[in-house]
This record gives C-alpha cells, sequence and structure tokens, in this order.
C-alpha cells in the first residue's frame, strides 16, 4: 500500500504556489532576486535528479538499450549531412587539402567532449542529459540557460537536415536541387521556398520516434549500415581515381584556414550529446556509455578522415563543388553513375540522423519539464509505449515549421556555436565535481580552485579574441602559457574531492581543461551574426526565465525540500513506533519464560 500511495502521490499534478493567484504571482515577481540567487547558488542533487525528478514523468522509461544500440545511434546522429554538404564549400574556399586535419581538430575537439559527457552519463543516467549534469554541477539557472540555447540548435540543426534531405532526394531523381520546393512570391526572399517534403519525412520520423526507442534502434542500425556501406563504396570508389598532383598544394589558404574550417566543420560532430539522454534507457550504464560513445566518435571521425582525404584526391581543391562535392568530383572523374549512390548515401545518413535527434530532442525536453522550467505535460512519458510522445511531437512540430519556410544557408549560420558554447560548461562542470564536492572541500581550496579555473578560462576566451582579430601568432606565448598554469595549479594545488564510482575520465584536470581551451577557442572562429544571434534568443530565455520558469523551478525546489522533510519524519515515526513494541514483545516472553520456570 506504501508504494501505491507514493506513486498516486507522484501521478498528481503540482501545484505551484507562485501561479495559484494574481497577488500570489505579484508576491514571486517582487522576490526575483532573493529567488534569483537561491537559483544560481543551488545544486541540485544527484538522487533527485535519478529518483523525485524522474517520477515526475508518472512512467518509467523502457531499459531495452545496449552498448550496440548506443554505438549505431552514436554514429547515426553523426554520420549525416555535415560531411556532404559543408566539406565542399570549406575544401574551395577556406582549407584545401588540409581539410583532413581540420577534421581531426574538430574530431579531438569533439572527443574531449565524449568523454566529459560520459562520466556523467554513466553516474546520472538520466534523459536529460547535459541539462541534468549543469543543474548538479553548475546549478538551475546555467543549466536552463545552456539548455535552452541547445534546444534551439536542435530545432535548426533538424530542419537543415530536412531541408537537405529534400534537396538530395531531387538528386536521386535526376532533379534539380530545388524541383520539389514550392515558391511562394508573397513571402521574404529567405523564407518563401515551401519545402512539404521535409515535412513529410519529419512526420514519418516521429513515428518511428514515439512507438519504441528499441524498434527506433534497430531501424537506426540497419540504416546506418547501409549508410556506412555506401560510404566505403564512396571512398574506395574514389581513390581507384586518386591523382596524387591533387595533394600538391596541401596549405592554399595558410594554417588559419585549418582551424577556420574546424570550427564550422564541428557541425559535422554534433549530435552525439543526443546520445547521453538515452542514458536512462540504457540496460548496463556503467558499461554501455563508455563503449557506445567512445567507439562510436573513434569510427566517425576516422571516417569523416577517409572521405575528406579521398575527395581532395579525386580533384584539384579549386574545382571543388561547393553544394554536391562527392557527385560533381565522381562526375569529373567519368563515373557520373556514382553521383545516384552519393545521393542515397547521404538520404540514408541524413534519416538516421533526424531519427537519432528526435529520440534524444524529446529526452532532454522531457527532464526540463520534469523540472517545471517547462509545462509539466511535456514531462509525460506514456506507459505504453515508454516514450515521451508529447514532447516528441512538439519538438518535431517546431523543427517542421521551421523546415517549411526556412532557406538552408540561413540556417547553416545558426550552427555550432551553442553547442561549442554547451560542451565547454560540460568540461567546466566536470572540473567542479571532481574538485568541489559539497561537504568535502574547503573554503581555501575552493578559493584556489576558482582562481584556477579563471586563468583556464580567461586564457582561453583572450586566445579565441586574439585569433579573431589579428593574424599574428606572438600573443599565444602568453595566453597558452597562461592556460597551462592554471591546469597545472588545479593539478598540484587543488586535492580531488570526488572520484568517480565506475568510469572517469583520464587524465584530469588536463582532458577536461583541454575541452575547455579547444572549444573556446572555436568559437572565436564563427563570424560575429551568430554572436548576436546567440546573444538575442539568450535574451528571450532569461525574460522568460525571470517571469515564469525562475518562479516554477522555485516553487518545486521548495515542494521537494518539503517532501523529503516529511518523509524523513515519517520514516524516525516509524522507528521509534517499531522500537517500544520490539521492546514490549520482548518483555513478554522473558516474563513468560520465567513462569514456565
Amino acid at each position: 500500500m506504501e508504494g501505491i500511495d507514493e506513486n498516486r502521490r507522484y501521478s498528481e499534478a503540482v501545484t505551484l504556489e507562485s501561479f495559484e493567484s494574481l497577488s500570489k504571482y505579484k508576491r514571486a515577481l517582487l522576490a526575483t532576486p532573493w529567488r534569483l540567487v537561491d537559483r544560481m547558488t543551488g545544486r541540485s542533487m544527484e538522487d533527485v535528479e535519478l529518483v523525485e525528478v524522474k517520477r515526475r514523468s508518472h512512467h518509467e522509461m523502457k531499459k531495452t538499450l545496449t552498448w550496440w544500440d548506443l554505438i549505431w545511434f552514436g554514429m547515426g546522429s553523426v554520420i549525416g549531412s555535415g560531411i556532404f554538404v559543408l566539406t565542399g564549400f570549406e575544401v574551395r574556399n577556406h582549407v584545401g587539402p588540409a581539410v583532413v586535419l581540420s577534421y581531426v581538430i574538430s574530431g579531438v575537439s569533439a572527443m574531449l567532449s565524449v568523454f566529459c559527457y560520459t562520466e556523467f552519463a554513466v553516474e546520472i543516467p538520466v534523459a536529460g542529459g547535459s541539462f541534468a549534469y549543469l543543474r548538479v554541477e553548475l546549478g538551475d539557472f546555467v543549466a536552463y540557460i545552456a539548455s535552452g540555447n541547445i534546444l534551439l540548435e536542435y530545432v535548426v540543426g533538424g530542419a537543415a537536415v530536412a531541408r537537405s534531405w529534400t534537396s538530395y532526394f531531387a538528386t536521386l531523381c535526376n532533379q534539380d536541387p530545388d524541383k520539389f520546393l514550392i515558391h511562394a512570391h508573397h513571402l521574404s526572399a529567405d523564407y518563401s521556398n515551401l519545402d512539404p517534403i521535409a515535412v513529410a519525412v519529419l512526420f514519418i520520423i516521429g513515428l518511428f520516434a514515439v512507438s519504441s526507442t528499441k524498434g527506433s534502434s534497430r531501424f537506426n542500425y540497419l540504416a546506418s549500415i547501409l549508410h556506412l556501406l555506401v560510404l566505403l563504396f564512396i571512398i574506395v570508389a574514389g581513390l581507384t581515381k586518386a591523382n596524387a598532383a591533387n595533394y600538391s598544394s596541401f596549405l592554399p589558404f595558410g594554417s588559419r584556414g585549418i582551424f577556420q574550417a574546424a570550427a564550422v566543420l564541428f557541425f559535422a560532430y554534433v549530435g552525439f550529446d543526443a546520445v547521453s539522454t538515452m542514458a536512462e534507457e540504457t540496460k548496463n550504464p556503467g558499461r554501455d556509455i563508455p563503449l557506445g560513445l567512445i567507439g562510436s566518435m573513434m569510427c566517425t571521425t576516422l571516417v569523416y578522415c577517409m572521405l575528406s582525404v579521398t575527395l581532395c584526391l579525386m580533384q584539384r581543391f579549386s574545382e571543388v563543388d561547393e553544394k554536391a562535392a562527392f557527385s560533381v568530383a565522381f562526375e569529373a572523374v567519368g563515373m557520373s553513375w556514382a553521383k545516384y549512390i552519393v545521393a542515397f548515401g547521404a538520404l540514408k545518413g541524413m534519416t538516421s540522423v533526424l531519427l537519432v535527434g528526435a529520440v534524444g530532442q524529446a529526452r532532454y525536453l522531457t527532464h526540463i519539464a520534469r523540472t517545471q522550467l517547462l509545462p509539466p505535460w511535456l514531462a509525460k512519458v506514456n506507459e505504453r509505449t515508454g516514450t515521451p510522445i508529447n514532447a516528441t511531437v512538439v519538438m518535431l512540430g517546431a523543427t517542421a515549421i521551421v523546415a517549411f519556410f526556412t532557406k538552408l544557408d540561413v540556417l547553416a549560420n545558426l550552427l555550432s556555436i551553442s553547442t561549442l558554447f554547451l560542451f565547454s560548461l560540460v568540461a567546466l562542470a566536470l572540473l567542479v565535481r571532481r574538485y568541489c564536492a559539497r561537504g568535502v572541500a574547503t573554503q581555501a581550496n575552493i578559493v584556489k580552485f576558482v582562481l584556477c579555473v579563471a586563468l583556464i578560462l580567461g586564457s582561453s576566451v583572450a586566445s579565441a579574441v586574439y585569433w579573431a582579430n589579428t593574424t599574428k601568432w606572438v600573443g599565444y606565448t602568453i595566453m597558452v602559457p597562461l592556460w597551462l598554469v592554471g591546469t597545472v595549479g588545479i593539478w598540484l594545488l587543488v586535492p580531488m574531492t570526488k572520484k568517480p564510482k565506475v568510469w572517469g575520465v583520464p587524465l584530469v584536470p588536463f582532458l577536461p581543461s583541454a575541452s575547455i581551451g579547444i572549444n573556446v577557442f572555436l568559437l572565436g572562429s564563427l563570424d560575429k551574426a551568430s554572436f548576436r544571434r546567440f546573444g538575442f534568443w539568450t535574451a528571450i530565455l532569461l525574460v522568460y526565465y525571470l517571469f515564469v520558469g525562475l518562479h516554477s523551478s522555485y516553487d518545486m525546489a521548495q515542494i521537494l525540500k518539503k517532501e523529503k522533510v516529511e518523509s524523513l519524519t515519517e520514516s524516525k515515526l516509524d522507528e521509534e513506533n517499531v522500537v517500544p513494541s520490539l521492546t514490549e514483545s520482548g518483555t513478554k516472553n522473558e516474563d513468560h519464560h520465567n513462569l514456565n520456570n
């Protein structure tokens, strides 16, 4: 009965005091400064994310995934349109044959982030992914701002992939890439090419995503295996037409072009963070998540490097087509029929990216709603399917609307910045987790840690700004040593207060510190327009947070505290009731024994 009552208690709608009446809402607004300080300084607890917050979904997600599923989810989430859409443009305009080094740099940056994500996913296996990790280590406010930006990037990225799907489908049908678009003359030029096929594809993807996570996994790895076979064909067939002379000018744009391209090509690795949101549905997180995340990223980086080398050996960089690099390259070497295989491979890859994105994004949104930062009906998990249907429909609906109206080049300019920002925060959260454990770290050690982190962040930001504004190198002789001083300072001066229970990031603090440095540095290669859009969207998020999210989150935190106190009180009363009865029973037995004697 106790378990039934508890489940009933959590299935009831949560009443938030701040929104019960207009007068209470006004009082909540007046208390905004104090509540904001509370939410910025307060950090969630692991058991809260793993137990209390999860219960707000009413039903459990089904644990059906293994490391095999996660590897293919990881590869399916990453190997999509990025390699086909972005490579040609960067090769021709920014980097040339050295694009392979750009893929290595962006791959190393992504791998460092994968390590940080993996430790968190093993220790806190919930659907919230980076949102839950940041809530535990950096607080509610930072987690909300970061997750709000990444949700926008999920929607924009999904819309960009859906629009690319239509273009490659037209190519496969031997038509112009814009053949299936509907032109609406009365709309703005950037939003007048309507794409109904993208909407239809997203609708079909949504049906798979809401029906079953395991079913989605099976479809994904079958599609991903077929996709890898197509990529293998492109590599083998392309290398049979290789011409070493095309590699004669390896660095036509200089070394700066390598890093400039790396920042853009980082989009080709975006998506693996969605896999960490599936930790809640993994059978054995301690084993399956490290194998799945790290294994898929290593395979992806290898495939990207081989494809980029193949492209630049087939065709001189100045002749590479910006939009359909591989298709045109095969035509140039007399294999025109191969462009259909390339288009088919791109379609399969983008389908997997859309599916994994739909599954991961919905779980991300679900956990945010569990904390009341978003409407709680988004947190509900369907009892029959074990999937968050409401969150899936909302995310794909928003993606479909954006994909229907917005041109691909407009969408491409919105990508990467939120992901690099989020990855930097996750690496910082890992350092906080290891060196600032609550109740263990002393005040003196926390001060030393903060000073060292300030050196790491300051030198990284200074390097990014320096890179964006000058072509000189002398400044790095100051900033890189400062980064090293901050990292070594943590290693030597601040004792580690928490060690991972199952799987941990190696070479701490150097590896997460390097992740911060590289991700922030790559931010310096993005254009100013991207930062303006990032700031504009963050301002919108902040307004919503101050008027709605902050008070919902604060009330929810108070409810959880009250429930915890009540639980401890009930437990104490139970102990007090049990002990006397045992004593009384023992006394009666003893008296009976004495009487018999």
